[in-house]
């Protein structure tokens, strides 16, 4: 029996609809497949939270994990989090963190990028509950730095980052700044050529003009009052006589150690940096503070460009930083200045390790952190 030209046609219709039809469910099957593969959920032995693996190509993600790195990736991290618990006594940050629960999960994401498009290996955010966050990893950055397969290198990296965990996860109110003014228009801001020809003697007198307008040698929070101070060169503990004998005692300790950054030439050929942002206005503080929130020893903090300010009578816009001395921690073996400790807590070191101490830091960071306007997360926390 003949079919005529009008149902073929229609049938024709017909095998197209379903041909498409089983196409997008095939589709829609293969996408809901991929989502459900591209993010993974693994339980942590002994922990709360769970260990979540993005492997890329899900909404809001840049790049992708292979699946060999994506595997090591998350073989690495659990076993890095099974050494921090069988030694939490060793890591008091970790410890804090998981016996408080302010940890809502950890995840492996291909590259980890904040709000300003910045990236980083480790990022901790806030979550939409109050009191806890998120552990961000960047599993490209593991691979970059040689963690892959090396969970006992990963634990104390790890573990330093429980400190942005405590910090993020405070609700408190932070402390109120005592903040005294500032002679910013007669500031006698110089050029890093003016600065190179001065003799040392020149440079020490600049740096007491500076301290009189605008140059700062304790921190905003008092953070010093009634806390002990160290004997230099030993751990001893010394208590204040007065409320504010430790406050007193480490001003002058810090501007000893900047007077000697400014005048010996030894800095002004190994840490040049330091010694011409401290005279050319960059520098708004040196200081020692208390801020027991901090696993660091040492931090510089940089503005970020929109809140720069105009100094000295030539009128030059300035991102103010300011270091940070974190008076009873001691360096970690990967700071820059760890040799000149003699691993003493920063508060005990003797004025020739303190001026070390801060001219690496002022000439390793203080570029950088002006760059990358790194201070957004350092400002969430304080000293105490």
């Amino acid at each position: 029996m003949r079919t005529s030209a009008r149902s073929r046609r229609i049938s024709l219709v017909w095998a197209t609809f379903y041909a498409g039809l089983i196409g997008f469910v095939v589709a829609d099957t293969l996408a809901w497949a991929t989502t459900v593969r591209a993010e993974e959920s693994y339980a942590v032995p002994r922990a709360a939270f769970r260990l979540l693996v993005d492997r890329g190509g899900s909404a809001g993600t840049r790049g992708t994990l292979q699946p060999a790195d994506a595997d090591a990736a998350v073989q690495t991290v659990m076993d890095a989090f099974a050494l921090l618990f069988e030694h939490r006594a060793d890591y008091p940050r970790f410890d804090e963190s998981i016996k408080n629960n302010l940890l809502e999960g950890v995840k492996i994401e291909p590259t980890v990028i904040n709000r300003e498009g910045l990236t980083f290996p480790f990022l901790v955010a806030r979550t939409g509950e109050p009191g806890r966050v998120r552990l961000l990893i960047s599993g490209s950055s593991l691979k970059e730095q040689g963690y892959l397969g090396h969970p006992d290198r990963l634990a104390p990296v790890l573990a330093r980052e429980f400190q942005w965990v405590i910090a993020k996860a405070d609700t408190k109110p932070k402390p109120k700044i005592i903040s005294a003014p500032r002679e910013l228009a007669h500031a006698p801001i110089r050029t890093n050529k003016e600065i190179r020809k001065m003799s040392g003697e020149e440079r020490v007198q600049l740096l007491e003009q500076l301290f009189e307008t605008y140059l700062r040698t304790v921190d905003d929070f008092a953070s010093l009052e009634n806390q002990p101070r160290y004997e230099p060169g030993t751990g001893n503990l010394v208590k204040p006589a007065q409320p504010d004998s430790t406050i007193r005692y480490y001003d002058i300790r810090v501007r000893e150690a900047l007077q000697r950054i400014v005048s010996e030439p030894s800095f002004l050929k190994e840490t040049p940096n330091a010694v011409r942002s401290l005279l050319n206005g960059k520098i708004w503080n040196v200081t020692f503070a208390k801020i027991d929130r901090r696993d660091w020893a040492t931090r510089t903090r940089v503005l970020p460009a929109e809140k720069a300010v105009v100094v000295g009578e030539a009128g030059r816009t300035i991102q103010p930083a300011t270091i940070l001395l974190n008076t009873y921690r001691k360096a970690d073996p990967e700071d820059s200045f760890y040799a000149d400790t003699s691993q003493l807590p920063m508060g005990a070191l003797t004025t020739e390790q303190l001026a070390l101490v801060i001219a690496k830091e002022i000439h390793h960071n203080i570029v950088e952190k002006s760059q990358a306007g790194h201070v957004a997360q350092d400002e969430m926390t304080a000293p105490e």
